[in-house]
């Protein structure tokens, strides 16, 4: 019993030891091309370093530590697997009578600690870091923090039984050709038209001009119109900015109910429901890439070390790719969210049962 608790401990100390060293190493890369890529904007911009480590870079490293985790995970467990195969060391921990499926233990508890790592990560500290890190580089790097959906025909439902529709929304904030709806189960009973409806920042409240309202009763309808009305609304302006990947800044909870509220609204939800999906199959797929990666690499092989390495590389990018082509097919419409985010994991599992099967003979 003391004996297999060495070797647990032995094992998760390489794995986790591997891995945290070299996250480490690749994020101070990152950083140093990051810097010198940006550093003319920092030094022609009013913003202290203390603003730039702060706001900027405290919030790059989270974001990047889980953007490589998978493949870095895969990595560490491949290059110290395959250090202790051509010293011997997994051929005499299996000679001593421990079995191959009792040897994977650590590298699941390892897998597990790094899995739950990259969904807390992924859930809850990446999102509002995302949001100060993206707002830095918007005003400070690319200047440009107010992008507008520039979107035809915008068909929306603001609240259960009230659908809008403009022709076009223009970044001074007005909607062109302004129509609302409002509907007592199937039936009409309200319809606003406006030439155009303009947002007041002042009153919180949207301005219609030239406008003409039809109200239906059961037995006759009324018929009002005028040049201006003061209206409040169950929108706002930011419910038609359209800000780059704007779902990576949102808590899962947060995303949650920020996609209901978009179905509510008639506005596809594909692309937030690839991040919420994601943000629980990669944190999976850390078990998966351990299960190959220790597979591949407990046997010496002709090639040693540098094939090991090469055969890790080759699938973890492998397994990128086909999430990216995967994800594709969701947003084409193709296949469910949920459904294009797993298919990579399954494929994997499948390659990784073989792997562990072919190892443990």
């Amino acid at each position: 019993m003391k004996y297999y608790k060495t070797i647990d401990i032995y094992i998760t100390k390489k794995f986790l030891g591997t891995f945290f060293y070299a996250i480490a190493i690749i994020l101070s890369i990152s950083v140093v091309f990051d810097m010198s890529e940006n550093l003319d904007e920092f030094l022609s911009k009013d913003v202290t370093w203390g603003t730039i480590i702060g706001e900027y870079y405290l919030n790059f490293i989270p974001y990047f530590a889980n953007l490589f985790s998978p493949l870095f995970t895969f990595i560490a467990v491949i290059y110290f697997t395959s250090k202790m195969a051509y010293n011997t060391e997994i051929i005499a921990i299996l000679s001593s009578g421990v079995s191959y499926t009792r040897l994977m233990r650590p590298y699941l508890v390892s897998a597990l600690v790094l899995a739950l790592f990259s969904f807390v990560l992924g859930n809850y500290i990446i999102p509002p870091a995302n949001e100060t890190m993206n707002r830095f580089r918007q005003v400070y790097i690319d200047n440009n923090w107010q992008e507008y959906s520039t979107e035809l025909n915008i068909h929306r439902q603001i609240e259960p039984g009230v659908f809008i529709y403009m022709r076009r929304y223009l970044p001074s904030n007005v909607g062109e050709q302004f129509t609302m709806e409002r509907f007592d189960g199937h039936h009409l009973v309200e319809k606003l038209t406006a030439d155009n409806i303009r947002w007041n920042k002042e009153t919180g409240k949207w301005i219609l001009n030239s406008w003409w309202k039809r109200t239906i009763y059961d037995t006759h309808e009324e018929i009002e119109k005028g040049y201006r009305l003061d209206t409040t609304l169950n929108m706002t302006p930011d419910d038609y900015r359209m800000v780059k990947n704007q779902m990576e800044n949102y808590t899962t909870p947060e995303l949650k109910k920020e996609i209901k509220l978009m179905k509510m609204r008639g506005v596809t939800t594909v692309e937030w429901e690839i991040e919420r999906h994601k943000r629980i199959s990669g944190p999976f797929s850390a078990f998966i890439l351990t299960i190959i990666g220790a597979g591949l690499a407990s046997r010496k092989i002709k090639g040693g070390l540098g094939l090991h390495l090469g055969l890790g590389l080759l699938l973890s990018f492998s397994y990128i790719l086909f999430m990216q082509i995967s994800t594709v097919f969701a947003i084409s419409g193709s296949a469910s969210p949920a459904l294009a985010v797993w298919i990579p994991n399954f494929g994997y599992s499948l390659i990784a049962f073989f792997v562990f099967w072919w190892a443990a003979k």
